[in-house]
């Protein structure tokens, strides 16, 4: 067994997509038309990622009050990579929000990032 997929809730696919994918340099793996403008929407780091999103469309008052807050603030995403200096750089460069400077810890680089709706992530770089 693996993790397939975790979903996000989002305001909008469009603006969520345009996100993922300009900022993070995601793929979109699938946007498939649902009926009644839901759509199912997936991006991943690319096209052969074990673990992808959902972009979930909030749907009524409950959902779209949680856009940007399902983790209760704390990090709730975890986006690896083994070039953390330059991915850092480019990531800053393209305007991606950071609440904090880099820093190292016993488990490698990290730094807190937002998405386009708030939720935290880290960028990790792990140790060796």
């Amino acid at each position: 067994m693996y993790l397939s997929a975790i979903s996000i809730l989002v305001a909008e696919y469009n603006e969520a997509i345009a996100w993922y994918c300009s900022k993070l340099g995601f793929e979109l793996v699938v946007d498939t038309p649902m009926g009644g403008g839901k759509r199912w929407v997936v991006v991943a780091p690319n096209a052969d990622a074990q673990t992808r999103i959902i972009l979930a469309k909030a749907s009524g008052p409950e959902q779209t009050a949680l856009i940007g807050r399902q983790m209760g603030g704390r990090v709730g995403f975890f986006l690896q990579t083994d070039a953390f200096d330059d991915t850092y750089a480019r990531m800053a460069k393209l305007g991606v929000v950071f609440r904090e400077e880099p820093r190292s810890e016993p488990y490698g680089k990290v730094v807190v990032f937002e998405d386009c709706y708030g939720n935290g992530w880290d960028l990790i770089e792990p140790a060796d």
